[in-house]
């Protein structure tokens, strides 16, 4: 059984990616009033986002192989600018206020997700080592 103090960490860690994206991409954009708001917009986006990519991430995976061989993986960029495009269909959907803008913005966007998830994960590991 996973350790739920991971499941907070790697939601918390998402979302501050998620507001690092709102801050240096243009098009995306958390468009909540106050401050407690936005954060929790963050984070009910994290959840989303960590339930995409939990789902169909490992589906588009194995059925796309070939492609990740024929691209040398750099199919997974445009796979993931996808991903992000639908966590900011499913959360406009369910009328949270988190806007991406068009493929450009989730590409980068995904990007700078990805690298600022990396980086926290890094200061702060989201498992207890067992020992």
């Amino acid at each position: 059984m996973s350790n739920p103090l991971a499941l907070v960490i790697r939601v918390v860690v998402v979302a501050v990616s998620l507001w690092v994206a709102t801050l240096v991409v243009p098009g995306i954009d958390n468009t909540a009033g106050t401050t407690s708001s936005r954060i929790g917009t963050l984070v009910a986006v994290a959840l989303i986002f960590g339930l995409v990519n939990a789902v169909l991430k490992p589906v588009i995976k194995v059925v796309g192989c070939p492609f990740y061989i024929l691209t040398l993986g750099l199919i997974g960029l445009v796979v993931n600018a996808l991903l992000f495009m639908l966590v900011g269909w499913i959360a406009s959907g369910l009328g949270l206020p988190f806007v991406v803008g068009g493929f450009g913005a989730a590409f980068v966007g995904a990007i700078v997700v990805a690298v600022v998830s990396f980086l926290l994960h890094v200061l702060i590991p989201d498992r207890l080592d067992q020992r």
